[in-house]
């Protein structure tokens, strides 16, 4: 049976609700909120509802081992802030950032003004400079820990070639977390010397054309021309390089495991060690958070000091 058309009337009206539906949206959901919601649904998901369930998690007895978590208040800050091996696993943590962070920085920088000094074949340069970062960590676990192996390893042999005694690289305590920094160092610097490449490009030429009228060399025009327009991208990559090295875990891990007896032990596996081994998913917890109260202030004094050289 055929159903009735609606009478002009009608259509009017609905067409009326309908136009004026558009706006009503527009006041309620701005378009600019619209664009935002997809970024902001997985920021509440993936982000926010995981840190406000790991503060949770933080105050109670959570335990693999158990189903029904009891409320403990704040009984795992009080044990953690009382624990010297989480503080011995943060001193670690430091000093590897320590000892990355300005490597890191200077051997890119060196990197990048060796490259866009213009060296022939450039292209062969920046493969070669780039291509470590981009190896998952599982292999530059395998390839380093047969560079550093006692007795067969490629270290050793060359030292051993010149009349040097080798060393135990990753088992002595002295130098394992060098040994690691040194790892670290081949593999992530191809990162920040891309930045600082980019920022090496962006410098306008006229400014080298006019150090270079007023006579000076290319020493000069290094320290007066290109290391003040790199600033900025040195301060950006040195907070990076920071907090990249602060959440050191996986070379560590598959290096040395911690050891030898806990020395390049970070905290990040100290805390996996607590809540996946020792099934203390609330105290794990508990670490997390001081840690990253710790991150945050390290990250404020850093801004603190940017802000007031910039001024």
């Amino acid at each position: 049976m055929s159903t009735p058309l609606a009478s002009p009337g009608r259509r009017r009206a609905a067409d009326d609700a309908t136009a004026g539906l558009g706006p009503r949206l527009r006041r309620v959901f701005p378009p600019g909120l619209l664009f935002a919601l997809p970024f902001l649904v997985l920021f509440v998901l993936f982000l926010l509802w995981p840190m406000v369930q790991g503060v949770w998690m933080s105050l109670t007895d959570a335990s693999l081992s158990a189903h029904d978590p009891s409320f403990v208040g704040l009984d795992n800050y009080t044990e953690a802030l009382g624990d010297a091996e989480m503080w011995r696993t943060i001193w670690n943590t430091v000093w590897f950032t320590l000892v990355s962070t300005v490597p890191l920085v200077v051997v890119a920088l060196g990197m990048a003004l060796l490259v866009h000094t213009g060296l022939p074949g450039q292209w062969v340069w920046r493969l070669a400079f780039f291509a470590p970062y981009l190896l998952p960590v599982g292999v530059i676990g395998l390839l380093w820990g047969w560079l550093y192996q006692p007795d067969l390893g490629l270290y050793n042999h060359l030292l051993g070639a010149v009349g040097l005694d080798g060393y135990a690289w990753l088992s002595d305590e002295s130098i394992a977390m060098y040994a690691i920094v040194i790892a670290t160092l081949w593999w992530t610097v191809g990162f920040n010397f891309l930045l600082f490449l980019a920022a090496l490009q962006a410098i306008p030429d006229h400014l080298y054309e006019a150090a270079a009228l007023d006579g000076a060399g290319a020493w000069r025009r290094l320290w007066h021309v290109t290391l003040p327009q790199l600033r900025r991208i040195t301060s950006v990559v040195t907070v990076l390089q920071i907090l990249a090295s602060l959440k050191v875990f996986d070379q560590v891990y598959l290096l040395t495991r911690g050891g030898p007896n806990g020395s390049t032990r970070p905290v990040v596996e100290y805390l996996y060690d607590m809540g996946f081994t020792g099934y203390r998913l609330g105290y794990a917890s508990a670490i997390s958070y001081v840690f990253f109260a710790l991150i945050i202030l390290a990250s404020a004094v850093q801004f603190l000091a940017l802000l007031r050289r910039e001024k």
